[in-house]
């Protein structure tokens, strides 16, 4: 079983208040990896957040195919941030030899394009990069998008932690947004693409629990958009899922809920949207999504969500103190990093609503 966590504070905060928030639920984790995405960044890329920011691991050789690429295709590098690792001796992480984490400037002819043609082509740049690096077993980049920072590592969340120097609050590494899981994909190969938090095109997204519908909606979703790929991880369709209701179909939010857990037929006939709702299940049929589970997922726009499988078989819930709002698999974590909060005033999420939780900080439940 997963543990999964999210923070959105008004005050940018470190790394470390996430591992905090995770290592309370150890017992719900196997100690297997360690995963975050930072959004709405401060500390030393405070100054960059309209520049798309790559994120990666990879050998020398790597780096060097990566750089080749990127100024043949007129990135210009604005900044970079390579953490130094602590190698000490008995530390558990599979580390890669370089982490980098660099800024660029885009090309000059798509400096006054539109953001939609941005998009695309961070996206078309990540997935070049990623089969560069994969031909010749040397690398990964796991986001390019601005204002995002991605890592991912294999080993023991603490021992990570060590590794990077995430318990040192520098100042560094600060955000306002920060998604994390501590496990890596240990249903499937372990690679480092299938740990947990996702990322495309600014939607980020992890997952606690499993989808017995994996297969269906993997050949589903193959067609649907070129950055629908890998499929590591069957929590992936989560993602893809999402991506496709609020990027391509333009649809709000609610109704991402209504195509992953979809109100069997008797319920919808009763509802004023019925003809909306049954063109839901006709037609998006093979994405809906079966077994225990809970999602939380941070989009473009600063908004957290989160949200439960139809019966409700996995745990979340969502905390305040006023400066920042979190969201955990397990209690515990909320008390060990706000516990003066009003707990009475904790949510719980039911099995048939989303939580969105808005760049303001205020709270919503959409009721499906």
């Amino acid at each position: 079983m997963c543990r999964i966590g999210a923070i959105k504070s008004k005050v940018a905060f470190h790394p470390s208040l996430a591992l905090h928030l995770m290592l309370p639920q150890q017992e719900g984790h196997d100690n297997s990896g360690f995963a975050m995405v930072m959004q709405d960044l401060e500390g030393v890329f405070a100054n960059y957040k309209d520049k798309p920011l790559l994120s990666m691991a990879c050998t020398q050789k790597g780096a060097a195919l990566v750089e080749h690429f990127m100024e043949t295709n007129n990135f210009t590098p604005v900044y970079e941030w390579i953490p130094r690792g602590v190698r000490q001796p008995g530390l558990d992480i599979k580390a890669m030899p370089y982490y980098i984490f660099r800024a660029y400037d885009y090309p000059e002819y798509y400096r006054t394009a539109t953001p939609e043609a941005k998009a695309e082509l961070l996206l078309d740049t990540r997935l070049a990069l990623r089969v560069l690096l994969e031909n010749e077993d040397q690398g990964y980049v796991y986001s390019f998008w601005p204002d995002v920072l991605t890592l991912k590592e294999i080993g023991d969340p603490r021992d990570i932690a060590v590794y990077f120097k995430l318990w040192d609050n520098t100042g560094e590494l600060m955000a306002k947004n920060i998604v994390v899981q501590c496990r890596q994909n240990t249903n499937y190969e372990i690679v480092r693409y299938a740990a947990h938090p996702f990322f495309l095109q600014g939607y980020t997204l992890c997952a606690n629990g499993e989808n017995t519908f994996y297969t269906k909606n993997k050949e589903y979703q193959k067609p649907l958009h070129r950055g629908y790929i890998g499929f590591e991880s069957d929590s992936q369709n989560f993602l893809y899922t999402l991506h496709y209701v609020l990027n391509v179909l333009k649809w709000p939010i609610k109704y991402y809920k209504h195509v992953i857990t979809p109100l069997p037929f008797d319920e919808i006939a009763k509802r004023p949207d019925h003809r909306e709702l049954t063109a839901i299940r006709q037609s998006l049929g093979h994405l809906e999504i079966n077994g225990p589970n809970t999602i939380i997922a941070m989009l473009p726009d600063g908004r957290m969500v989160t949200c439960c499988d139809s019966k409700k078989l996995r745990p979340v819930v969502v905390g305040s103190d006023g400066t920042m709002i979190a969201i955990s698999s397990e209690v515990c974590g909320l008390n060990q990093i706000m516990p003066g909060r009003n707990q009475e005033q904790d949510i719980y999420p039911n099995e048939r609503e989303v939580v969105v939780i808005t760049p303001d900080l205020e709270v919503e439940r959409w009721k499906q």
